[in-house]
């Protein structure tokens, strides 16, 4: 679990540099994650940018996918819906999109209690971000603790997602309604638990709301060389991907979203994913650093993918 925490941290450093270099814009993640500038040697320091470097179009792609879906949903719900953002970690996205005027009625967070507590702290802290809470807070006076945070629009909760039945009474506590169309977000989550638990938890998902869609980035393509070589590196830093049999193929993806009560389910390696963004866009930033190993590139973006499904009573 230590390992897997860890995780976060390279995430939110990531996006940090992609924001400072100019990828996409992101006002708020500059409150949750320092710029790192000075490390104790300069050969960790090169190693570092260049770990930075190679991933960040990677992650621009999957900010920009990830957020196109997430969009549409809110579009077509009208806003009138909840989204669960599972292993949310230090992501921005509930004050992103209060800036647009796309919040949904309400926006939950969960991720591990350790993690939960450290990104509470930020938001008591740091007014940019408590303020947006605030102001979109009404009714009863805000509820917030070392592991949970609830506002009328937002929630942040501390929990274990490979206990489903926690997670819902934890969910319910902070108003979930099960009525409601309902977003769930999972980026490289499922894959740190084994399939039985992944498939606990989205077969808990697909069973509790009738309206529902769930959106699901991580690995793909991981039975070839270049996808061992990832799993060892990865096991180098004791850092198991327990879920890794799942991530055979589009197709095993596909699956195991189908097997567990999901009507719909489609997938898209990153490198697809990159071709079909804005193409204006995608010039710009090839334009903000020079991309010399353009085959490692692919090779890595068609090693993640991103999966929705969904499931529909009311033909949404």
């Amino acid at each position: 679990d230590e390992a897997v925490r860890g995780t976060c941290e390279d995430a939110s450093v990531c996006k940090r540099f992609a924001v400072s270099v100019g990828y996409w814009k992101d006002p708020y993640i500059q409150y949750f994650v320092r710029q790192a500038k000075e490390r104790k040697a300069p050969e960790i320091n090169r190693g570092k940018l260049e770990w930075e470097r190679r991933h960040v179009p990677g992650y621009y792609a999957r900010v920009h996918g990830v957020s196109y879906l997430i969009k549409a949903f809110l579009k077509k719900t009208e806003c009138n819906c909840q989204v669960v953002n599972l292993g949310a970690g230090m992501d921005t996205l509930f004050w992103r999109l209060k800036d647009e005027n796309l919040l949904p009625r309400k926006y939950f967070e969960v991720d591990f209690p350790m993690i939960v507590a450290r990104k509470i702290h930020n938001i008591k802290s740091k007014p940019p971000l408590s303020k947006p809470i605030m102001e979109s807070h009404s009714g009863d006076s805000l509820l917030i603790d070392s592991h949970s945070l609830d506002s009328s629009r937002y929630s942040i909760v501390g929990a274990d997602l490979r206990f489903s039945s926690d997670l819902e009474e934890k969910l319910k506590k902070h108003n979930l309604d099960i009525q409601l169309p309902t977003l769930l977000v999972a980026e490289c989550v499922l894959v740190y638990m084994t399939p039985q638990q992944s498939a606990s938890l989205l077969r808990w998902a697909a069973s509790t709301f009738p309206v529902a869609m769930v959106i699901n980035y991580e690995q793909v393509n991981m039975s070839d060389r270049f996808g061992q070589i990832m799993i060892e590196n990865l096991q180098r830093r004791q850092c198991n991907l327990a879920g890794v049999e799942v991530c055979r193929s589009l197709d095993s993806q596909r699956e195991r979203l189908l097997e567990n009560g999901w009507d719909t389910a489609r997938a898209m390696d990153m490198m697809k994913v990159y071709s079909v963004l804005p193409q204006a866009d995608v010039k710009r930033i090839e334009s903000l650093e020079f991309l010399d190993e353009k085959e490692l590139f692919e090779q890595l973006m068609q090693h993640y993918c991103i999966c929705w499904a969904s499931k529909d009573s009311s033909n949404l």
